[in-house]
């Protein structure tokens, strides 16, 4: 049993309950990549008593719409008070609004205009290079975030540069709003578009896996000389038959009897798992 893929039904829980009581949340790309954020903060040098730490590794949530799984890692791990985020959630005048913004302990960048975080992510890894600092920097995006041609801009400067402290991942959900990412905007083979602007691609077979997504976070630590993309085949609305693999759960709020079916599941799921 892992403890993590354990831990990632509690905070999937705790997903529900934040877009329950704010009235609506991007609910299937954060059960997508739930497991993706919670290995990743499990291994990323940052200190919640000091969030500014010129040391710290950083992360770009540039799916910003997935906030809500965001708020449960960084409460996971110390940042926030998870009942506070629940409470206030989408509430007016409340920090925790439906994207990121970083007035917010631990978030270090205003995201949700997709295309925007890879590029940031460049101009952090390049002023680590240029201060002598040996941080890493990580962002998260979305396959259908994949049409913004700004993505690649950002992705032909970061192979340009040869960032090897940078490491991209992408929730390989193969939907969005609108249908599947083939049928919106073919994304055609990410590795071959990829490895043509001078990147290491690892693909990982099942993105929900934390033991998978640890080996490949592992395998980009280790690569010197060219940036890291992960790309992360996961299953959107990932922890209740009711949600997988459907388009309609990209942003939708259940209802009562939809929130008790997902809540059964999660439990299931859990329980599961404890009996490996």
């Amino acid at each position: 049993m892992n403890a993590l893929a354990v831990k990632a039904y509690d905070l999937r829980q705790d997903v529900l309950d934040i877009i329950v009581s704010g009235g609506g949340g991007h609910i299937g790309g954060d059960m997508s990549s739930m497991e993706i954020m919670l290995t990743l903060y499990s291994r990323m040098k940052v200190d919640p008593a000091n969030p500014k730490d010129p040391d710290r590794d950083r992360f770009v949530l540039s799916k910003g719409h997935c906030v809500e799984t965001l708020y449960a890692v960084l409460a996971d791990r110390g940042f926030l008070d998870i009942e506070e985020v629940k409470a206030k959630f989408s509430r007016f005048g409340s920090e925790y609004i439906g994207h990121p913004h970083n007035t917010i302990p631990g978030i270090e960048m205003n995201s949700g205009s997709l295309g925007h975080g890879l590029s940031v992510c460049v101009g952090m890894a390049l002023a680590a290079r240029m201060d002598g600092k040996n941080y890493r920097v990580y962002t998260l995006m979305g396959d259908g975030e994949l049409a913004e041609g700004s993505v690649w801009e950002g992705a032909t400067s970061a192979g340009h540069y040869r960032l090897d402290n940078l490491c991209a991942i992408i929730d390989r959900n193969h939907l969005q709003i609108s249908g599947t990412t083939e049928e919106v905007m073919a994304p055609g083979c990410l590795r071959e578009r990829l490895e043509a602007t001078g990147w290491h691609v690892i693909e990982v077979a099942d993105g929900n896996d934390v033991d998978q997504l640890n080996a490949a976070f592992d395998e980009a630590e280790n690569t010197k000389g060219m940036p890291t993309c992960i790309i992360a085949n996961t299953v959107k609305g990932k922890g209740s038959a009711l949600m997988e693999n459907k388009a309609g759960w990209h942003h939708h709020l259940p209802n009562a009897e939809e929130y008790a079916q997902i809540k059964a599941d999660l439990a299931a799921r859990k329980e599961a798992l404890l009996h490996e």
